[in-house]
């Protein structure tokens, strides 16, 4: 009797072991991609946010009429001087390190914040996003190759129906890489090597399979992990392990949706029980989630809000609310409050303090 049933009872033990390995396969194959949509979620949220300010301190710029005067008469001097000094004076009261640049309407460097070497320099050759501006009068925001990887925040700027030139804002992925970092995950922007000749000041940067890694403050204790990734496997799957780590993947896409590189973002294992719970409500990612669903449901009463703004300053706090597909509407709006404000109140505006209109006359 027991020689009868020995086989059977090994049967349903191993049915049962299978079961319940298949079963948290399952459940930890959930709980990754639920990870990653987090991480994706997140990295959206902050690139956005970058872009959205980035855009709007464009646009302040290209209505500032001292610097418009200095493009048009090519005085490339002022244009350093008058670009250096309010991004130092944002810097002062900010900490925030901001690079911006004028080109002229033909794409050569008119004026930097950061150097007045470059004046003159052609950059057609190396950044083929500008010629989104050969059929688009409207700003443009979006990571591009070019010398280095970057967001680059484009707004043209006119006197009347003339193109005088183009204000850019250009930033990297430092605050995303410490972003990420706080929370216990390794985060690398790797741009496509097929780029390699357009990207000269990248050339001499750590490179993985066949890719260039782009941002600057990464942890470089995992470029040996990272050079045995099989990427191919990486980008079917959107996740792998390996040794004691969890490799995610997300597609990084310029401004004409091409694939330019991608984005990994590196968990130690020992670190994934704390963003695998859906239901702990004090998850950060949570409440990246709600917010997002916030987003969703405001959308519908943007476009009233935005036209009920009477002030620019009002204007720029609801930036973060706006949705993609009203943002030409925001923008618009927003060319027509700066046209009142003269270049300190633009300035006292970019730093976020209180406004102080001028008044012509006497008091009585």
């Amino acid at each position: 009797m027991l020689k009868k049933t020995l086989p059977i009872f090994l049967f349903v033990v191993a049915l049962i072991i299978y079961i319940l390995l298949s079963l948290r396969y399952a459940i930890d194959k959930q709980n990754v991609s639920y990870i990653l949509d987090k991480f994706v979620l997140a990295l959206e949220s902050e690139i956005k946010n970058k872009k959205m300010d980035e855009l709007k301190m464009a646009i302040m710029l290209s209505r500032n009429s001292a610097l418009v005067d200095a493009l048009e008469n090519e005085d490339e001097h002022l244009g350093y001087k008058i670009l250096s000094g309010i991004t130092k004076e944002i810097k002062n009261f900010t900490q925030i390190d901001i690079k911006v640049q004028i080109l002229t309407p033909d794409y050569h460097i008119f004026a930097r914040s950061w150097d007045d070497i470059y004046t003159g320099m052609p950059l057609e050759d190396y950044r083929s996003d500008l010629q989104y501006f050969s059929t688009h009068k409207t700003p443009r925001s979006s990571i591009e190759t070019g010398r280095l990887l970057s967001i680059k925040t484009t707004v043209p700027i006119y006197r009347g129906e003339t193109l005088l030139g183009f204000v850019e804002i250009i930033s990297f992925f430092d605050s995303i890489t410490d972003f990420f970092k706080k929370i216990g995950v390794d985060f690398y922007v790797l741009m496509d090597d097929k780029y390699y000749d357009i990207a000269v000041f990248m050339q001499n940067n750590e490179t993985v399979d066949r890719y260039i890694v782009a941002n600057r403050n990464y942890n470089h204790n995992n470029l040996a992990l990272l050079r045995r990734v099989d990427f191919k496997e990486l980008k079917i799957n959107r996740s792998i392990t390996l040794d004691d780590s969890y490799l995610f993947y997300e597609n990084m896409k310029n401004g004409d949706s091409e694939s330019i590189g991608m984005f990994v973002f590196v968990l130690n294992k020992k670190y994934l029980e704390y963003f695998k719970e859906q239901n702990d409500e004090t998850s950060f990612f949570i409440n990246i989630t709600k917010k997002a669903l916030y987003d969703v449901v405001k959308h519908e009463q943007a476009d009233a809000t935005i036209k009920e703004f009477t002030d620019i300053k009002s204007l720029l706090y609801m930036k973060d609310g706006v949705p993609l597909d009203m943002q030409s509407d925001y923008i618009e709006l927003g060319y027509e409050k700066l046209n009142h404000y003269t270049k300190d109140e633009l300035i006292q505006l970019i730093l976020g303090q209180k406004i102080i209109k001028k008044v012509d006359g006497k008091i009585k």
